[in-house]
């Protein structure tokens, strides 16, 4: 897992049947502070999260299948989540 902000929406006219219905957004990797770290990853929303909003990404493609319940989806990233604050200590 990662922490990360999401950065915008993805949209695509052609893509596997999987996707149908759902939202993929483009997220930024933070470090522990929220600083970006200069890498971005496709990840499908999980939770209903929105551009600038701070997120958990689950970024290993079998828990992200077992969540979603399919475990043929082509999937690896997923949000889980969407973080009020972070505090490391």
């Amino acid at each position: 897992m990662f922490l990360g902000i999401v950065r915008g929406n993805v949209v695509s006219t052609i893509r596997h049947a999987f996707y149908a219905n759902k939202k993929l957004l483009l997220v930024a990797r933070c470090d522990e502070q929220f600083r970006p770290t200069g890498k971005y990853v496709l990840a499908v929303d999980g939770v209903g999260a929105g551009t600038g909003q701070r997120v958990l990404v689950l970024d290993e493609g079998t828990g992200a299948r077992q969540i979603l319940g399919d475990p043929t989806a082509p999937v690896r990233s997923l949000i889980v989540g969407i973080v009020d604050d972070a505090a490391v200590g």
